[in-house]
């Protein structure tokens, strides 16, 4: 096995457990909602253009998406100080309670599938979450 293997295994594993909690907590939300918002906790205000890029969607998707969460009180819009045709987003109150919400009830649907660890393994499994956001916190900060 090569790191390249362990690397592929941790993405597609990511993957699956996103489709599991998704089917699992049956939330009607959108998942670019969730993204978006936790990008936003992340990173501040933000351009709509820099969002879309962040969360790898269209431009006009990410627009509609923020008008659909505006209108939910999950984000505010403003105008940019430096540049009057820029639109800044931010995260509201409200927005950040729906997603500490959104992960407790996430982290409570995924959970009984790890009941069965080992304490090797979940310290094995809190090593790699950390190391995981390390290295991609530090990807994301560079761009």
């Amino acid at each position: 096995m090569t790191h390249d293997h362990d690397i592929e295994t941790l993405i597609v594993a990511a993957h699956a457990l996103t489709r599991i909690a998704a089917l699992e907590t049956a939330d009607d939300a959108p998942a670019a909602q969730w993204r978006a918002l936790t990008i936003l906790r992340d990173n501040g205000p933000l351009r709509v253009g820099e969002m879309a890029r962040l969360s790898r969607v269209t431009q006009p998707g990410m627009t509609r998406l923020v008008a659909q969460m505006d209108g939910l009180g999950l984000v505010e819009r403003s105008t940019d100080a430096a540049d009057s045709r820029v639109t800044l987003v931010q995260v509201t109150p409200v927005g950040l309670e729906a997603l500490e919400t959104w992960l407790l009830r996430l982290t409570a649907a995924v959970a009984p599938h790890f009941s069965d660890l080992t304490d090797a393994e979940w310290d094995a499994l809190h090593v790699t979450a950390g190391v995981l956001a390390r290295a991609t916190s530090n990807v994301e900060a560079a761009r």
